[in-house]
């Protein structure tokens, strides 16, 4: 066994000021989710109450298996826009007779669940991980359908929807809707397209043009049973494929559709996994609230990983960053963590090494941020930082091993893209509190552009306003740190959620079990050229 150790000291004043700064963030985070959870507002909440229907997570509870997790994705969709924040949307993972599945629900107190630009992002994402994770889908469906007055930024993309349905069937990943009520205009495609469809009597409602968009196009008169309503697809179309007389027998009928799609895993589960020797609420006192203060990234592998065991790999070369095998719930995993933050080029070959090793044994890695990106400076070119860092970035671009991203502390520049980021497919990505994410830190990007005005000036001989370039320096500081902060990345999905450190384990273990349902396959060449 190779446990790791650990020089945490949980009763020193380091400690102690390190999980307040955390606990503050994690209170900012949580008055954000709580909006999420609110949905509409008491006054739509209740109104909805009032028709006897349940909200969109009461609906995901009564789906799901009982006792079971159900990992929300992106529910800070939509922070910081005009919309609000969830994007009327609920997504994420949970178990549903025993078959894991990616759910989505439309949250029908928001603007009669009506699409926005967040809301269709959010799909997408739902999608995107449901189709590389080959998980079924379950759709909740009680939408207005585009919300009108943003239609310029959702009808063109919005196809991809439709499009995304129809390649999950081909792929032989089952889809299920189940209608609650409206479901119209292009919305109507979904149970169109969807593999199973449930529909609520007297309230699902499913057609191209209701009755006044009937009556302008072709004179006629009809209502909205008539033209789409559950009995009438059930009896008449056949759309309906099963019939449902309330919101709880949907529900119980899509856990028996989904009870008889004989899907089964690509790889069994683990079994009984060992506890980690620390206690994980010891991950609130890790990270400085100043992230330029360093870290030791083995205090987080030691309270995340099975038993803590962790076996290092060339540990004592490129130190900035720590690469190692270890199991997570039973399932194997190498893990990259940032030790230092800076990449250098022994980090950067060292990582490429690794990568290459991971997808020869059909292992799926975890990067666990904290980079201030690869270095910068005369000796650090001449010795090859490009050529070195190309490695990397080319190892982590063509791996095919599963990626799970997490952003602990700082990640800056194209250090985020070596560590996997978000343009580089993870199958996952999250966020702790303390992360920040930008192409650098706001006080170096505002000293470039300080430099480059100075010389400007310089340049054409003209005098410098030192009291301007101060509050432009502070402006742009301060724009630069809010643009860094999770809120405002998760709003615009740039990562799947922001999690309290203590549940860093639960959750890459669900993202792990979710990633098996696939077959792990790792590449065994196509890296393209490493430039040496």
């Amino acid at each position: 066994m190779t446990v790791l150790g650990s020089r945490l000291d949980p009763a020193g004043p380091e400690y102690a000021a390190h999980r307040e700064a955390m606990l503050a963030r994690l209170t900012e985070i949580e008055a954000e989710h709580a909006k999420a959870l609110g949905g509409g507002g008491p006054k739509y909440v209740e109104r909805h109450r009032r028709r006897g229907k349940l909200l969109a997570r009461e609906r995901i509870e009564l789906l799901l298996d009982p006792d079971t997790p159900f990992l929300e994705l992106s529910p800070l969709a939509a922070w910081g826009s005009d919309y609000p924040v969830g994007a009327s949307l609920v997504t994420g993972i949970g178990v549903i007779e025993g078959v894991e599945c990616l759910v989505t629900a439309s949250d029908p107190t928001v603007r009669g669940g009506a699409s926005n630009p967040w809301t269709l992002k959010k799909a997408l994402r739902a999608n995107e991980i449901a189709f590389a994770n080959r998980l079924p889908v379950v759709s909740l469906v009680e939408s207005g359908g585009a919300d009108l007055p943003s239609q310029k930024e959702i009808f063109i993309p919005g196809g991809a929807l439709f499009k995304d349905i129809t390649r999950l069937s081909a792929a032989g990943i089952p889809t299920v809707a189940v209608v609650f009520g409206n479901s119209t205009a292009g919305g109507a495609y979904i149970p169109g397209m969807s593999d199973h469809v449930i529909m609520v009597k007297e309230r699902a409602k499913v057609f191209l043009g209701g009755p006044p968009l009937v009556k302008m196009a072709t004179g006629e008169e009809s209502d909205d049973e008539s033209l789409g309503g559950a009995e009438m697809h059930a009896r008449t179309s056949g759309l309906a494929d099963h019939f449902a007389v309330d919101e709880p027998d949907a529900l119980r009928q899509a856990r028996r559709v989904v009870a008889r799609l004989n899907w089964r895993k690509a790889h069994k589960d683990p079994g009984p996994a060992e506890l980690p020797k620390y206690d994980e609420d010891e991950l609130l006192g890790i990270v400085p609230g100043d992230l330029k203060a360093p870290f030791d990234p083995r205090e987080v592998i030691a309270r995340i990983v099975d038993g803590s065991d962790y076996d290092e790999f060339k540990p004592l070369y490129g130190p900035s960053l720590t690469t190692g095998w270890a199991r997570l719930h039973g399932y194997p995993v190498g893990i990259l963590a940032n030790a230092r933050g800076v990449l250098f080029s022994a980090e950067s070959q060292k990582a490429a090494q690794f990568i290459q090793l991971a997808n020869q044994r059909d292992i799926p890695l975890v990067f666990l941020h904290n980079t201030t990106g690869y270095m910068v400076g005369k000796e650090y070119e001449q010795g090859g930082i490009i050529k070195h860092g190309a490695q990397m970035i080319n190892a982590v671009s063509n791996s095919t091993v599963p990626h799970l991203s997490v952003l602990m502390g700082a990640s800056y520049g194209a250090g985020h893209y070596g560590m996997c980021g978000r343009a580089y497919d993870p199958r996952f990505l999250f966020a702790w509190p303390s992360a920040k994410s930008a192409v650098m830190g706001p006080q170096q990007l505002a000293g470039v552009l300080s430099i480059v005005a100075r010389a400007s000036a310089a340049a054409k001989g003209q005098p410098y306003d030192d009291e301007a370039d101060a509050g432009l320096r502070a402006m742009v500081e301060q724009q630069i740190e809010s643009e860094s902060l999770p809120m405002f990345l998760s709003g615009r999905l740039y990562d799947d959620g922001v999690i309290d450190p203590r549940d860093t384990r639960t959750v890459l273990g669900l993202c792990l079990s979710a990633v098996h349902t696939a077959p792990v396959e790792g590449a065994r060449g196509g890296f393209g050229v490493f430039r040496m």
